[in-house]
């Protein structure tokens, strides 16, 4: 009888766990919603928001900014990661990332997906939907076979440059 009971209390608290996960994927999507509404975008008229989780539980948003001089412009992940990299965070849990787009859910551009893996590629990265509807993926997942910090601190060859 003790073994059935053990294993009802295994099942609940796996199923608090989930409930409890499924609650902060919602609540960082909510802000990454809330971020979008600050967007600057009045050339391609595409608001992005991005909410960052910390590990300490603290979370970072940002928007796209868009600049006249396009190239400039600086979209939401990075703009996330470098408040929170200017407040001396460098280990991330995860990052929600909005639109407005309703029928597929965003994607970080390849300039994001690099700069998210600059911070390790085993994190989550949840692409929504404005209903909130939304896709779990992990950074190394967006961004395979990727060049890291890591990459770096290899042996390279001596090789002198004639120039």
């Amino acid at each position: 009888m003790g073994d059935v009971q053990i294993t009802h209390e295994v099942r609940h608290d796996a199923a608090d766990r989930l409930n409890g996960h499924l609650a902060e994927v919602k609540e960082l999507i909510g802000r990454s919603l809330e971020a979008k509404k600050f967007a600057y975008c009045p050339y391609s008229k595409f608001r992005v928001g991005a909410a960052l989780l910390t590990h300490d539980g603290t979370v970072f948003t940002g928007c796209n900014v868009e600049n006249a001089c396009f190239c400039l412009g600086i979209c939401a992940e990075r703009t996330a990661i470098s408040k929170a990299v200017s407040e001396g965070y460098r280990d991330f849990k995860a990052i929600a990332i909005s639109s407005d787009m309703c029928e597929q859910f965003i994607s970080p551009c390849g300039g994001c997906r690099q700069f998210m893996r600059e911070f390790g590629a085993n994190w989550d990265v949840y692409l929504s939907k404005p209903d909130g509807s939304h896709v779990e993926m992990r950074v190394g997942d967006l961004l395979p076979a990727s060049f890291g910090p890591e990459d770096l601190k290899g042996k390279k060859s001596n090789i002198m440059n004639e120039f």
